[in-house]
Order: structure tokens, then C-alpha cells, then sequence
């Protein structure tokens, strides 16, 4: 088998030892290009300002200006509606910060929106298919110059487990994208049988050397390696696009379940972040993906994001508490330390007030039934507030549930004009944790398991 390496060695390009398996080649930006706007012609550009691109010639074009060309240019105050249009599936997301599969089948961040080198109130989108905006360019070269070369589009993207960025190719036309070592040997004679090296993405970061992230020049040329230019066979860029069924990084779910659940921990103390509502609401649907008795959907959850809402009802339910434990015989001193100990709720910036709703449970006139009726809600309840605990760890923020307001069911109806038929089951202290949380004990499934 012939690899593109094998190529390279043949080549000897340059004043390359025969057989040393180096080769000398260049990578320069291409200078002179003007600012691109939707309907110019890019391989017309390009040739103007390069006009001695030779056959065999690498270029690597930065998707931002095929994006202007192609009118890829959106008006949109709201980046994540944008980042939204352009998803096909949420990989991972932690705060704002989204990793996602887009249109074109890439896995990147923030669907490859971009809100950068554009006008302020726009964004830029990826082009619809980079490969066809790699032969169009490819095409209108060989029509304007007369020459055959090969093209990349290149993004900037992050990699799982590695820190910094790096451009990649999104879009190719007359290049071999991949070089496939299989089958072949190393220099100590041991056999090859996994080695892909992804050559077109080496290309593009090569590229990224030259052409910056701020020096205006969207267009390197590498040279030195013609024996990478030919036939692609209309595969294209595409061809790096891992299939789903080789992805092993998609079989995680479980994993990723327990990390999130071995996440959520009881906060009590928070800094003074702000938390963010769209993370909140987030949480909530998937809190209402919880069982719950006959089909029904017995969870609300009253979020309280004004200060002067969550003040109003931690005051009365402190003055609703204090009566309480007065009736109960209790000293001040010991109130007041209830109440210290009770000021988890006042601490947090954001708060949440879940409330069981029992529509839709059947009533069977047996005092017994009517009670296992209203515990499966109960039950329904939990398991729904036990999700968006979970769901806000995912989210990286802290909280803690504090039953309070089980107490005091109608001064929270009243102060937060709720229906007589909400319950209130507690109150849910939302936050970014002030400090990490103590070690938790271990505990295993056998001290908690009885099986029969």
C-alpha cells in the first residue's frame, strides 16, 4: 500500500535525502485580499491576489470569508437562537458554554456561530456544504489561472482533553483529506493497524501559523506538496467525520448519569455570581421528565429571580417560624439560633419553590387508598425535585433543598399568590458554590440492598 507519506519520501522534494521520508515544503499567507462580502466571487479574489499559484498548490481558505461570500451573514441579536437553528444534537453543556453536533455533521462549539470579524448585531453561520464551497473555489481557479490545486476550508476548533485551539478542515476539493498507514510497517518492522493520519487537518493548522486569528489574512498557500493535489474522489472533508457507530465517545451515558448525580451535593454557601435563568429553566424540563401516577404532570416550580421576591417570603415565613416555636414554649435565644441556622435560603442568589399539584389523582372514598394516592404524588414529587437538583449540578450550580416551607404551606400560598391546590414542597437554594464540597463518605449499594 502507498501512503501519502510513502509520496512524500518519493518526492524527495527540495534537497530531501532519498528515502528519509522528509520533504521540504512552504506555508505563506496570501496578502492583498480585500474585505469579502456576500456574492463575491472568491476564486476571482484569490487569483488576483495570487496570481502565481502554481499546479499542486494547498490552499487554505478560512471558512469566515466563504461564509460572506455565500451571504452566510445573519442578523441576530440573540447568538443562541442562532447556535439553536444551526443544532442537530446537544453533545455536552456546562453553563452557557455549548459543544454540539451542526448541520454539516461537525462537532464543535457553539454550532460554529461566530460573532466575531462580522458587524456588530450579526453573526456568521458555517457554509452549508463546505465541500461544494471547496470545489467551487478549486473550479473557478483552474477557469481564472489555469491551474490545478487543492483546496481547504478551515475552522477554528477545540479538542476533548487537549487545552487551546486549532484550525481544522471543514471543506476539501482535489486533496487526499486522510492517509491511511494500515497495513504498513513502522521503522522497527512493527506492523500498522490502526494509523489514519489526518493530513488535511495537519494542513489547515499549518496554515493557522501563518494566517493568525487577527491579521486580516483569511489565505495561506502551502507549496511543497503536490503529491497531496489530485482526485479526491469527491470525498471530501467529510471523510474526518467520524461515523456514529465507530464513536466510542457516544456509549457514555451512563457514565456521564453517574457523574452528574455523584455531582449534585447540598450547598450551603454561594459567592455572589449571578444565575443564569436559561440554566434554571433548563433544569426544570428535565425535572418534569420524572415519573408520576395515571399520566399526570403533578410538578410546578415558582422561580423567584427578583430579590424583593424571595426577601418578602423568607420575612414571612421567619415571622410564620418564629410564632411556631413561640407557641411551642421555645426561649428567644433559642429561636434566634433556629433562625441563623435556617438563613441558607437568604444566602443564595436564586430561588426556587417546587410545588406538588395532585391533578388528575382519583379518589376512592377509603381513607386508607386516598392515602397511597397522595404519597405516589408525593413520591412523584421528589423524584421530579431529585432531577432538577441533578440537572442543576450539570448546569455547575450548587443548591440545597430545605423543607421549610412544607411548614408554613399557606403564608407561601399567600405571599407568592399561589392556588389553594399548589403545595408547596420545600424551597430550593440555587447558587455557585463558595468553595468545594466536603469529602463524601463512601457508600456502597450492599449496605442499602436487601435482596430477597
Amino acid at each position: 500500500m502507498t501512503s501519502l507519506r510513502d509520496g512524500a519520501q518519493a518526492a524527495g522534494a527540495d534537497g530531501a535525502a532519498a528515502g528519509s521520508g522528509a520533504v521540504d515544503f512552504s506555508v505563506r499567507a496570501l496578502p492583498g485580499l480585500p474585505e469579502i462580502a456576500a456574492g463575491d466571487d472568491l476564486a476571482k479574489v484569490i487569483a488576483a491576489a495570487g496570481p502565481d499559484l502554481a499546479d499542486g498548490d494547498v490552499l487554505l481558505v478560512t471558512s469566515k470569508i466563504v461564509s460572506k461570500a455565500e451571504g452566510r451573514v445573519l442578523a441576530a441579536d440573540d447568538r443562541e437562537a442562532a447556535i439553536d437553528a444551526e443544532t442537530v444534537r446537544v453533545v455536552a453543556r456546562r453553563g452557557p458554554l455549548r459543544i454540539v453536533e451542526n448541520r454539516q455533521g461537525l462537532v464543535m462549539a457553539a454550532a460554529g456561530v461566530d460573532a466575531s470579524n462580522t458587524p456588530s448585531g450579526t453573526v456568521l453561520l458555517l457554509p452549508l456544504d463546505p465541500d461544494a464551497s471547496a470545489r467551487a473555489i478549486r473550479e473557478g481557479l483552474r477557469e481564472a489561472l489555469g491551474v490545478d490545486v487543492g483546496v481547504l476550508v478551515t475552522d477554528t476548533f477545540g479538542r476533548p482533553w487537549r487545552t487551546g485551539l486549532t484550525d481544522v478542515a471543514i471543506g476539501a476539493a482535489g486533496v487526499r483529506v486522510l492517509d491511511d498507514l494500515r497495513g504498513g510497517r513502522d521503522s522497527h518492522g512493527n506492523p500498522l493497524s490502526a494509523t489514519v493520519v489526518a493530513v488535511a487537518d495537519e494542513l489547515a493548522a499549518a496554515g493557522d501559523l501563518v494566517k493568525g486569528k487577527t491579521a486580516g489574512l483569511p489565505v495561506a498557500v502551502v507549496r511543497g506538496l503536490a503529491h497531496l493535489v489530485g482526485d479526491d474522489g469527491g470525498l471530501g472533508a467529510r471523510a474526518l467525520v467520524r461515523d456514529a457507530a465507530e464513536d466510542m465517545f457516544r456509549l457514555g451515558t451512563s457514565e456521564a448519569v453517574r457523574e452528574a448525580v455523584t455531582q449534585r451535593r447540598t450547598v450551603r454557601e454561594f459567592t455572589g455570581a449571578p444565575v443564569d435563568p436559561a440554566a434554571v429553566r433548563r433544569a426544570v424540563a428535565a425535572a418534569v421528565t420524572a415519573p408520576a401516577p395515571h399520566h399526570t404532570t403533578p410538578w410546578r416550580f415558582v422561580l423567584l429571580e427578583s430579590a424583593g421576591a424571595r426577601t418578602a417570603l423568607l420575612d414571612a415565613m421567619r415571622d410564620a417560624w418564629i410564632a411556631d416555636l413561640r407557641r411551642d414554649g421555645k426561649s428567644e435565644e433559642s429561636i434566634a439560633k433556629r433562625v441563623r441556622r435556617g438563613d441558607v435560603l437568604r444566602r443564595a442568589p436564586y430561588l426556587v419553590v417546587p410545588c406538588l399539584v395532585a391533578e388528575g389523582s382519583h379518589h376512592y372514598g377509603d381513607e386508607r387508598r386516598d392515602a397511597a394516592e397522595r404519597e405516589m404524588f408525593v413520591v412523584a414529587t421528589g423524584a421530579g425535585v431529585q432531577n432538577f437538583l441533578v440537572a442543576l449540578a450539570g448546569e455547575g450550580l450548587g443548591s440545597a433543598w430545605v423543607s421549610s416551607t412544607m411548614f408554613c404551606r399557606d403564608v407561601v400560598r399567600e405571599v407568592l399568590g399561589l392556588p389553594e391546590e399548589w403545595d408547596p414542597m420545600g424551597a430550593v437554594a440555587v447558587g455557585h458554590a463558595a468553595g468545594a464540597p466536603r469529602p463524601r463518605g463512601e457508600r456502597t449499594a450492599e449496605a442499602f440492598v436487601e435482596v430477597r
